[in-house]
């Protein structure tokens, strides 16, 4: 894994490939996206380079003439980092890191690097170890790039291929430790769940920095840590509120994001859980992201990919600093219908409509 520290005050680059196939709104979704989730690291992006390609190369994901201008710029501007929004095979991070004689990450490891910044809790840690221990399995031969001289002839096992097998079956070793305290974890949150089964419970699902730690807050007089950053918070958080004098649980689920990796939905079970066993979800939207109808359709489809059919109020944050107020409210309705609400959760507008809708859903369940 590429060090959080490794971030810090560095230039670097993005680049992205756009093939024939590709929904060219969400390209531009995902390249916005890596920006920032590369800022949050600490990361100076200096230059965003994208290409239109019929298939990618199999050594260098890209073409040799773009992969000969990015070399060229990564040269005059002193780049140490470039960063990748595919994901990209060991011997292609390789490849590339021989040509532009700088560090090359992909989409993935910049997540994962960054959800590992923002975990504070020990679950949300262990998760993120998880997940990026099966990261580096898949990447193991480039992680290993001065093992490939000690290779035996042909027929025979050298010291290199010693050497891979081992860290393979370390890293094998590791992964199922963590499997096991993920387990005991999951038993015994599984236990408090059970707790506190005859108290219905809300989530507040929606995309990273939407401001659902900030709902939170206002609906729970709590203090959840809320930081206008992607994944501020990466941990699960539960908090007992009173919606006109009927009791709930309301939880802060993790953000979404478009294309998160694998390893990360299949490592963070404890939010998908909260979202399975909650009565009701609270689908919380930035009004002023150009791109929400792409966000709205990645959260929906998290969502129904794991069949959770759970009723849905969907609202509309931080209507206090929207611009075009009236003709977003316009289209919305357009779209969606009346059963929508528009809030400002850090000015607490229209939190007191947004409690009475929550009581009627409460009530018909």
């Amino acid at each position: 894994m590429f060090s959080n520290n490794d971030y810090l005050n560095t230039k670097a680059i993005i680049i992205a490939a756009i093939l024939k196939v590709t929904n060219k709104e969400q390209i531009k979704t995902e390249i916005n996206e890596l920006n920032d989730l590369a800022q949050n690291l600490g990361a100076q992006v200096m230059k965003i380079f994208v290409q239109k390609i019929n298939h990618q190369h199999p050594r260098t994901f890209i073409g040799k003439g773009k992969i000969d201008e990015i070399k060229q710029f990564i040269i005059l501007k002193h780049i140490t980092i470039a960063i990748f929004n595919d994901n990209l095979s060991p011997s292609q991070v390789k490849n590339i890191e021989q040509i532009f004689k700088s560090k090359v990450v992909d989409r993935t490891q910049v997540i994962l690097d960054l959800f590992s910044q923002r975990a504070k809790t020990s679950y949300a840690k262990t998760q993120i170890k998880l997940a990026q221990y099966k990261y580096a399995l898949s990447k193991l031969p480039k992680l290993w790039p001065h093992l490939e001289k000690q290779r035996g002839v042909i027929g025979c096992r050298g010291p290199g291929e010693s050497e891979i097998e081992t860290d393979r079956r370390n890293i094998r070793t590791s992964i199922n430790k963590l499997k096991q305290q993920i387990k005991l974890i999951d038993q015994q949150m599984e236990t408090q769940r059970k707790h506190r089964q005859n108290i219905l419970r809300i989530s507040i699902v929606g995309y990273t920095n939407v401001g659902k730690s900030t709902l939170l807050n206002v609906l729970s007089h709590a203090n959840v840590y809320v930081e206008h950053q992607l994944f501020s918070t990466v941990d699960t958080t539960v908090r007992k509120i009173n919606i006109l004098n009927q009791r709930c649980l309301l939880s802060d689920t993790v953000g979404f994001l478009t294309n998160l990796p694998h390893q990360l939905i299949t490592s963070f079970k404890s939010t998908l859980y909260e979202i399975q066993e909650s009565d009701f979800l609270i689908h919380l939207i930035d009004i002023n992201n150009p791109y929400l109808l792409n966000d709205i359709t990645c959260v929906e489809n998290i969502v129904l990919e794991r069949g959770i059919n759970k009723p849905v109020l969907k609202v509309f944050n931080q209507i206090d600093i929207c611009h075009q107020l009236n003709t977003n409210k316009y289209l919305l309705y357009q779209k969606y219908g009346n059963n929508i609400l528009f809030v400002s959760a850090i000015k607490t507008h229209n939190i007191e409509l947004l409690k009475t809708n929550m009581f009627y859903i409460i009530a018909s369940i």
